[in-house]
């Protein structure tokens, strides 16, 4: 979601005055010779007198708590609305900008709970696990914010992520024909179904140059076929762009005129696979933080609760 838009501005300025207006109810219940002349609380914001210990047990550290927690909450419902598309309340989108907004404002919120202190040991581990969500998350919003431009640059032909595994059987089948007709020792067509999908709309006709032949057939079963099978292709030569233009540039220059075009196509499917692989990169990095985003709001949310209870019954 890019959060440089219009729609954003409103829960922008939202989150700016509920934080000053959190502020000035702290600062004028726990230290209100800080606030300026004519700044001061009215009545009904002032707390009763607490016995609590801890700011986060009092009337006004509870409800900058449980406003919190409440937004942890909506936090990790906006999983099930995602799933839940048909769902009449709000559009996905207009939950994913409260969610962005409204946990913003908890950063404030939980600050202002917890008086500025990390407390004890528990507290200290909400402090921490809090932290790591919350930077997950920002992380995630930069790369959901940056990569759709960076991969719409750089993948030019973007395949669906499902479809991947069967466009790279496609090009290894492709590759095995063109292998097995350069074997063949009926050398009258060269791949005319390969040339198709490359070159043209008509078949290659080439009188054979058996070294040739040899040379492609050797070089598809030695580099390009172990290569265009691999489960993951980075650890080969040929997934380096300037390795594999310096090698197909040597190959055109290693083999008969006529099959110029067997080598380009050849040189097409390893940057197809390349693509491919760079599209399955961007993917892990647009959708692996929430592996650690998620669970973690979940064991947050749990553990806020215990804390809640811990607070109120034992502070």
């Amino acid at each position: 979601m890019r959060i440089l838009n219009r729609s954003h501005i409103p829960w922008f300025l939202f989150v700016l005055l509920a934080s000053a207006a959190a502020g000035w109810i702290y600062v004028g219940n726990f230290s209100p010779a800080r606030l300026p002349a004519g700044a001061a609380l009215p009545s009904v914001l002032i707390q009763k007198v607490s016995d609590h210990r801890s700011i986060g047990g009092t009337p006004v550290g509870l409800a900058f708590g449980i406003i919190s927690f409440a937004i942890f909450i909506f936090g990790v419902l906006l999983s099930l609305r995602k799933r839940l598309l048909l769902w009449p309340i709000g559009s996905v989108q207009s939950w994913m900008r409260a969610h962005i907004w409204l946990t913003l404002l908890t950063i404030p919120l939980v600050l202002l709970h917890s008086g500025f202190r990390w407390g004890g040991p528990m507290t200290v581990l909400l402090v921490v696990l809090y932290a790591v969500v919350m930077l997950s998350g920002i992380y995630g919003l930069i790369l959901q914010h940056q990569l759709p431009a960076i991969m719409k640059e750089r993948l030019p032909a973007e395949n669906v992520y499902e479809q991947i595994p069967y466009v790279r059987s496609r090009l290894v089948l492709a590759a095995e024909q063109l292998r097995d007709d350069f074997l063949s020792p009926i050398p009258s067509v060269v791949a005319p179904v390969v040339a198709h999908a490359v070159v043209g709309e008509k078949p290659i006709i080439l009188l054979a140059d058996a070294a040739s032949e040899a040379d492609l057939a050797e070089f598809l079963e030695r580099q390009v076929l172990p290569y265009l099978r691999a489960r993951r292709g980075g650890s080969f030569r040929l997934s380096d762009q300037d390795y594999s233009d310096d090698l197909f540039r040597s190959m055109n220059l290693s083999v008969n005129e006529g099959y110029r075009d067997q080598v380009a196509a050849i040189q097409a499917w390893c940057e197809e696979r390349r693509m491919l692989d760079l599209q399955i990169r961007f993917h892990h990095w647009l959708h692996g933080w929430l592996f650690v985003h998620v669970p973690l709001s979940f064991l947050l949310l749990l553990l806020t609760a215990w804390h809640a209870v811990v607070t109120v019954l034992y502070y």
